[in-house]
Formats: C-alpha cells, sequence, structure tokens
C-alpha cells in the first residue's frame, strides 16, 4: 500500500500543477477526509460526495475507502488519493511504469474484468430508455492493439534526445520507451530514431524557441499485412544527410516499407503539416479488414484495433438484417471502410464524406477491390439526402458513424425526411448518441439492439453499436 500511496501523491500533483496554469491561485484551500467513492463518472474517476458537493478523484474506485485531498481553488474542486484504505477487489498494479505521468490510458489501475464492467455499466445507464444492452465485446488480449502511434521529440533532463506523449492537459513530455497497448514495433523505432539522431546530429524540435528539426513521429502499422509507414513530422523541407538517415534506418529495421517527411513550420498543436514528401517507398501502407484491402496515407482515417473493428463492423452489418436488394447511405464515409466491406451484401453503396482526401482514398480503396457497386462523394451527407429525396430517390439503410460530438439535427432531420428502413448508428461516444438517438426515437424510429465493444482497452472510452428501424416497417 505504501507504494500506491507514493505514486497517487505524485501523480495527484503533477496535475494540480497543471491545472493551476488554468486556474486563478485565488484562495487554494486544502482539506483532508476519509471517504467512499459512491461511483465512477464517465471519465473513469471515482465520485465521492464531500460537503454535500460531488467531486472527481483520479484513480479512486467505486465501492473503494480512501484518505483523500480535498484542493478547491475557486469553483474548481477536484481531489487527490492519499492513501487506499479499503480497496476494490477490481484493483491492480499497473503494468506500465509511466501511467501515473502519462494521459493516453486511464483505467491501468483497474482489471480488465472491471474495466469491462464499468464500460458496460456506463453504457447501460446511457441507454436505459431504449432497450435493454448487449454484453460488451472484450479483447481476449486487452494490450498491444494500437496500429497508429504519434511521438514527440525533445531533450530530456540531462540532455540526452527522448520521446514521448504529453502529459495530460500540459504540453509536458513524458518520456516513453515502452507503451502496452500500442504495436511494440513503434517502439522499437522509434528508440532507432533517437539513437540515429544523435549519430547525425539532429536537433529535436523545441516549441517555445522555435527551434530545431524534428518534431513528431507518426507510425502506422498493417495489422494483416505488417507493413510499417513512418512519417517524419519536420520544422523545414532541408534535410540534411536525409538518403543516409534513411538508409541508415532502413539498415535497422529492413520491415519498414515506407517513410515519408512531413513539413510543420507552424506554431500550432496540429501534428502534420499541409507539405509531404515521400522519401522511401511508395508512401501510402495496405491492410485487410473483414476481407477487403485498405490503402492507407498519413493522413487516412483508419480504426486503430483491427481485432476489435472487425468485430464491430460485422456486428454492425448483422444489425442491418441485409437481403441482397438495399440501397445503403454510407454517412461519414471516411476512406471507404465499412461501406466497402458491406457493398458485396447489398446492392448498391453511396458513401458521403466531407473530406476531399478521405473521398479520393475511398475511390482507391474501391478500385483495389474491383468493387462496381460503391460510390462515393464529396458533400454533407444530410443535404445529399435532401437531393436524393426531392428527385424521388429511396434509401434502404443508413450506415453511420459520425466523430465523437455525433451527428447534427440538420443531418439527422434529412435522414428522418428520406426514411430508411433501417438506422445502424455507431458511435465512439456513447453520449452524443444518446442525444441523437432520442431525437430519432422521436421521429419514427425504435431501438432494436445495442451493443458495445471495447475497442480502446485500458482508457475510458467505449465504442456503441445501436441497430434501429422504422417504426411502421
Amino acid at each position: 500500500m505504501n507504494n500506491i500511496k507514493h505514486n497517487f501523491k505524485k501523480n495527484s500533483k503533477n496535475n494540480w500543477k497543471s491545472n493551476k496554469k488554468t486556474h486563478k491561485k485565488r484562495n487554494l484551500k486544502k482539506e483532508t477526509a476519509v471517504v467512499k467513492c459512491i461511483g465512477m463518472d464517465e471519465d473513469g474517476k471515482g465520485i465521492i460526495i464531500y460537503n454535500k458537493e460531488k467531486v472527481a478523484v483520479p484513480y479512486l474506485l467505486e465501492g473503494e475507502t480512501a484518505a483523500v485531498e480535498i484542493l478547491r481553488n475557486g469553483k474548481y474542486v477536484t481531489g487527490r488519493i492519499i492513501e487506499i484504505k479499503k480497496a476494490s477487489l477490481y484493483r491492480v498494479k499497473p503494468k506500465c511504469p509511466c501511467y501515473n505521468e502519462c494521459g493516453g490510458c486511464q483505467m491501468q489501475h483497474m482489471s480488465y474484468e472491471g474495466q469491462s464492467q464499468f464500460k458496460q455499466k456506463f453504457v447501460e445507464e446511457l441507454m436505459k430508455s431504449y432497450g435493454k444492452v448487449n454484453p460488451i465485446i472484450t479483447m481476449e488480449e486487452p494490450y498491444y492493439y494500437r496500429n497508429k502511434i504519434h511521438a514527440t521529440y525533445t531533450y530530456g533532463k540531462k540532455g540526452q534526445i527522448v520521446s514521448g506523449f504529453y502529459e495530460e492537459s500540459s504540453h509536458r513530455i513524458i518520456p516513453i520507451e515502452r507503451c502496452i497497448i500500442q504495436n511494440p514495433k513503434a517502439d522499437e523505432i522509434n528508440a532507432s530514431i533517437r539513437e540515429l539522431m544523435k549519430s547525425f546530429k539532429m536537433k529535436p524540435y523545441d516549441e517555445v524557441r522555435g527551434e530545431g528539426f524534428l518534431r513528431h513521429v507518426l507510425i502506422k502499422t498493417g495489422f494483416a499485412t505488417k507493413e510499417v509507414m513512418v512519417v517524419l513530422v519536420v520544422s523545414s523541407s532541408v534535410f540534411p544527410s536525409k538518403n543516409n538517415f534513411v538508409k541508415a534506418l532502413l539498415k535497422k529495421h529492413p520491415e519498414i516499407t515506407t517513410i515519408i517527411m512531413n513539413v510543420n513550420n507552424k506554431k500550432t498543436s496540429m501534428v502534420l503539416g499541409d507539405r509531404e514528401k515521400v522519401i522511401y517507398g511508395k508512401g501510402r501502407i495496405k491492410d485487410i479488414l473483414c476481407d477487403c484491402t485498405f490503402d492507407i496515407s498519413p493522413k487516412s482515417f483508419y480504426q486503430i484495433n483491427p481485432v476489435q473493428t472487425h468485430k464491430l463492423y460485422s456486428k454492425a452489418i448483422d444489425m442491418a438484417h441485409f437481403n441482397g436488394d438495399e440501397v445503403v447511405m454510407d454517412a461519414y464515409s471516411g476512406i471507404g471502410t465499412i461501406g466497402l466491406i458491406m457493398s458485396k451484401k447489398v446492392k448498391s453503396v453511396i458513401g458521403v464524406e466531407l473530406n476531399k482526401d478521405s473521398v479520393k482514398d475511398a475511390i482507391k480503396n474501391s478500385k483495389l477491390n474491383n468493387i462496381k457497386n460503391a460510390r462515393f462523394y464529396e458533400g454533407d451527407a444530410g443535404e445529399f439526402m435532401v437531393d436524393m429525396d426531392q428527385a424521388g430517390e429511396k434509401l434502404d439503410v443508413v450506415m453511420m458513424d459520425p466523430p465523437r460530438s455525433g451527428s447534427d439535427e440538420k443531418f439527422l432531420s434529412s435522414l428522418v425526411k428520406m426514411s430508411p428502413k433501417r438506422v445502424i448508428y455507431i458511435s465512439c461516444n456513447p453520449v452524443t448518441q444518446a442525444r441523437d438517438l432520442k431525437f430519432l426515437t422521436k421521429h419514427g424510429y425504435k431501438v432494436e439492439e445495442i451493443q458495445p465493444v471495447d475497442m480502446f482497452c485500458q482508457t475510458y472510452h467505449v465504442e456503441n453499436v445501436v441497430g434501429l428501424c422504422r417504426k411502421n416497417f
């Protein structure tokens, strides 16, 4: 228990330092109390009641009793664990040595069984007015699943080159040598790049001074193909000893299939810049998902957990009850993943996406798979449906997978007017999904099935797919 006590102090102090930057230090008050955790919020933080007020405490689990320090700064109130007095049966020691500093995971202190129950309960609470929720689809191996990683480079305390992730709520980089939720190959490549930077006298970028060369490294891997893409995000188009650097990196890692130099010389939190140059290979990699091959570029959106994506998409297609004669819209279609996968089971697919680069990728992917019954268009899916309705065209099913912010009333109104027989709603944010379901169920639809899927193990995020049908269908 002493180690847990020490780690909580360390982590909570760092978080409070970060938070103080965004809150004026007016009347910082500290109080200590022994409390019991009555539940957990959507971010996986424990909830306690203190002076008739709900307070979120990071790393506290439901049912636990703990000595907690309450920190109040004006209206901002948080808590930090001093010592666990009575631990939950689901409490475990985090596998990652950087867990208490890095904000990439939030639930490693909880067993995977506990995480699954937390996510199941969270979805059930949100969806209770719509029907019974199926048991969450979990992973057999809830580690090393991420096929895309992004590392930031800087100097460490001793002047050495380090790479890692930003601390939660700050721009302080936490050096990471091994991440337990990403492909281990990415850690190996980052280690080699750090070594080569010393040999080539390459400086990491200092975002405060605006000096240095290498800002970030983005690595994507094909789960089925094992192809590897390395994107070097640099501050200048002038890359000294570029060919020798590439040659040296490939010698260490012959498995790398393409290397891209992306130029980002702006003061921005965006990782990728607008200019890029392929310096080895084709500038793209391929992967196979649900028997379809996908061409992936540096900016392509592709689900980060291929094992669970296969289960997610299979379940979504199963909910649609296709008979082969349907005209289906793939709204927010991205590079065409689910649209092309379901094209084999329907009459035709219409994919609509605002991002023009994603539309180009989707068209390439349809040709790559020799799929003739799928068409992809750049535009707003809601407006597209209005135009279809005015032209007297019909849709049988709408498959939608919007961003975390959910859909908007304009799109949902267009969908209701078009009145497809079924709507399959995939969401990475069940909170906004529940909001949108309220609109759809008020305007002629009923929920048939609800299925959570654990796509983001060790974090509080959960994917959820809901199948709806028209009430008079």
